[in-house]
C-alpha cells in the first residue's frame, strides 16, 4: 500500500480565487448584517437589489416584492438611471423569464429581448432566485448583463441564492416590523376617537377623524362613512375625507348591485379593485381599489366605511383589510358607547328637570295659588274702591306669573335634543315683534306644547310673528292679547283693543296665515271685537 507521499500531487490552490472566494463571503456576511441594520421594508429592498449587483458583479439588477396574491408591492432597481427607470413603466407582471424563477434560481447565458420586459436595456446574461421564507414566495430577485465576463457562474449562483434566504429574511421581519409599526397607529387613532367621544366631541365631527385617519393609515386617495336611510335602506355618504369629499358627500348607494350593499348583508369585508357600483356618478375619472367594511357593533351594523385609491393604483393588500376591519369595528363600539353615554345624561336630565317641574308644580304654584286666594278673600272685604282697584292688579299679575311657571314646567318637560320648546319660541316671537313698541302685551300659554310636530311648531311660531307684526303695523293698538292652548287642535288667538285692521290688509296680509292653516289642516278667521280692536284666531288638528 502506498504511502501518502507517493500519492500524485494535485494541482497547487489558486490562490486569487481563494482570496477571491473570501473577498466574496466577507461582502455576504456584511450584506446580511446590513439588511438588519434598518428594518424599513423600502431601504431594506433597495439594499439588496445594489448588493446582489455588487457581490456577483451585474450591470442591472430589480428585487420585486410579492404579496400574497403575487402581486408586486415593492420594486427597486440597481444600475438604471431615472430616465432608464421610466422606460420600464410600472413593476413587472411576473411574465416572460421573470415569471419562470419560482422554487429555484435561473442561469441564462443568452435570454432573448422577447423574455425581458418592454424597455429593458439590453442584455445577454441572467441570474435570478426566488426570495423564500416560511415556505411562502415573498419576491424575485433578478441579475443582467454580467460585467467581467461573458455570463454567470455557478459561484455566482450559490452567491446569489446565499443573499437570495438572507435577503428573504429580513424582507420578512422588514414587513413583520411594519405590520407592527402600523397596528400601533391603528391603535393610537382608535384611541383618538374614543377620546375625542368620551370628551363630548359632535358624532358628526367624530366620524370625519374616522375618515381622515383611515386615508392616512391606508394610503387611500378617499374614505367615506356611508350610514343607512330610513325608510328605503339606502346607504348615504354622510361624511368624506379626501380630495374629492366634496363630490361624494351625500351620494346615495343602493343595497343592490354595490359592493357596500353586499358587505352589509353577508357581514364579510372586501378588498376588490374597483367598487361594484359607480360611486362617483360618472363624474371625473372615477374610484379604482377599495376597501370596505362594516362599522359594527355586536351584531347590529351602524354602516360602511370605503377606503379607495385612484383608477390604475395598486390594490390594498390584505392585511390592511383585517387591520381597517378591526379599527371600524373599534370605531363602531366607540360610538355605540358614546351613544349609550348621551342616554344615560339625557335620562339624567329629564329625571333632574321632572324634579324641578314637580317642585315647582307642588310647591311654588300651590304657595302662588295660597296668596292670590288670600288676595281674593281681602278684595271682597276692602271698602276702599282704590284698594280694591290695587288688589285687582296683583291678582291678574299674580295669575300671569302662574302661568309663565306652567310654562316653564311644560318647557321642563319637553324633549332635552329641542334647541328650545315651542312655549320659548312663541315668548320670543312676541318679544322680537314687538320690540320697543308702545303697546301692553300679554302671552297666556297653556297646555302640553312638546308634544306639537316639529313642522307645525314652525308654522305656529311663523304665524304669531305675522299676527303680531300686522297688528302694530295697522292696528293702532293699545293692548295686545296673545293665546295659546292645546288640546285636540292647537289654537292661536291675537287680540287687539286698536281700531280694526285696514279691509285692504285683511284681503292681503292675512292671506299668509290662512294659506299655512290651510296647509296643516286648519282653518283662519278674522273677527272685529264688539269693544273695539280685532281678533285673529288659527286653529289646525294635532296629530
Amino acid at each position: 500500500m502506498a504511502d501518502a507521499d507517493s500519492r500524485p500531487a494535485g494541482p497547487p490552490p489558486d490562490r486569487g480565487e481563494a482570496a477571491s472566494a473570501r473577498a466574496r463571503m466577507d461582502a455576504l456576511l456584511s450584506a446580511v448584517l446590513a439588511f438588519s441594520a434598518r428594518p424599513e421594508l423600502e431601504h431594506t429592498v433597495g439594499r439588496i437589489v445594489a448588493t446582489a449587483a455588487d457581490l456577483v458583479d451585474a450591470r442591472y439588477g430589480a428585487l420585486a416584492v410579492l404579496d400574497e396574491d403575487g402581486t408586486t408591492t415593492e420594486f427597486a432597481v440597481a444600475g438604471l438611471d431615472d430616465a432608464a427607470r421610466d422606460l420600464l413603466g410600472p413593476p413587472p407582471a411576473g411574465h416572460g423569464v421573470l415569471g419562470a424563477i419560482g422554487d429555484a434560481p435561473l442561469r441564462l447565458d443568452d435570454v432573448g429581448p422577447v423574455e425581458l420586459p418592454a424597455g429593458h436595456p439590453p442584455v445577454r446574461s441572467f441570474l435570478g432566485a426566488p426570495l423564500r421564507a416560511r415556505g411562502v414566495l415573498l419576491g424575485r430577485l433578478y441579475l443582467a448583463g454580467k460585467r467581467s465576463g461573458p455570463g454567470f457562474t455557478e459561484d455566482d449562483e450559490r452567491a446569489i441564492v446565499a443573499l437570495a434566504g438572507a435577503a428573504a429574511i429580513a424582507v420578512d421581519n422588514a414587513r413583520l416590523h411594519e405590520e407592527a409599526r402600523d397596528r400601533q397607529r391603528w391603535l393610537e387613532a382608535t384611541g383618538e376617537i374614543s377620546s375625542a367621544l368620551l370628551s363630548g366631541t359632535d358624532v358628526v365631527e367624530v366620524l370625519r377623524l374616522v375618515a381622515s385617519r383611515a386615508v392616512e393609515l391606508t394610503g387611500a386617495d378617499d374614505a367615506l362613512i356611508a350610514l343607512p336611510v330610513e325608510p328605503s335602506g339606502a346607504l348615504v355618504v354622510t361624511v368624506c375625507a379626501g380630495p374629492h369629499s366634496d363630490a361624494l358627500t351625500g351620494r346615495r348607494i343602493p343595497l343592490d348591485g354595490s359592493t357596500s350593499g353586499a358587505v352589509l348583508r353577508d357581514h364579510v369585508p372586501r378588498n376588490v379593485p374597483r367598487l361594484e357600483f359607480d360611486l362617483a356618478g360618472g363624474a371625473g375619472p372615477g374610484l379604482g381599489p377599495a376597501l370596505v367594511v362594516r362599522l359594527r357593533s355586536g351584531e347590529s351594523t351602524a354602516g360602511v366605511l370605503l377606503a379607495v385609491r385612484a383608477p390604475g393604483a395598486a390594490r390594498f393588500d390584505e392585511g390592511q383589510l383585517q387591520i381597517v376591519s378591526a379599527f371600524a369595528d373599534q370605531a363602531a363600539l366607540a360610538l355605540r358607547d358614546a351613544e349609550s353615554q348621551s342616554a344615560r345624561r339625557e335620562l339624567a336630565l329629564v329625571v333632574d328637570r321632572d324634579r324641578i317641574a314637580r317642585d315647582l308644580h307642588d310647591h311654588v304654584v300651590q304657595r302662588l295659588f295660597a296668596v292670590g286666594l288670600s288676595m281674593q278673600g281681602t278684595h271682597r272685604r276692602t271698602d276702599s274702591p282704590v284698594v280694591a282697584e290695587r288688589l285687582t292688579q296683583h291678582i291678574g299679575q299674580l295669575q300671569e306669573v302662574i302661568e309663565e311657571i306652567r310654562s316653564a314646567i311644560f318647557d321642563l318637560h319637553a324633549a332635552p335634543g329641542r334647541k328650545q320648546g315651542l312655549r320659548a319660541s312663541l315668548q320670543h316671537a312676541v318679544s322680537d315683534a314687538t320690540g320697543d313698541a308702545d303697546i301692553r302685551t300679554t302671552v297666556r300659554i297653556s297646555g302640553a306644547l312638546d308634544r306639537v310636530p316639529a313642522g307645525l311648531a314652525e308654522h305656529a311660531e311663523a304665524v304669531v310673528r305675522e299676527a303680531v307684526s300686522n297688528v302694530l303695523r295697522h292696528a293702532n293698538a293699545a293692548e295686545l292679547a296673545i293665546t295659546v292652548s292645546l288640546d285636540d287642535n292647537l289654537v292661536i288667538d291675537v287680540s287687539d283693543t286698536g281700531s280694526g285692521l285696514p279691509p285692504a290688509v285683511v284681503r292681503s296680509g292675512l292671506r299668509y296665515l290662512e294659506q299655512r292653516a290651510a296647509e296643516a289642516g286648519g282653518e283662519f278667521r278674522v273677527e272685529r271685537r264688539e269693544s273695539g280692536g280685532t281678533r285673529l284666531v288659527w286653529t289646525v288638528p294635532v296629530p
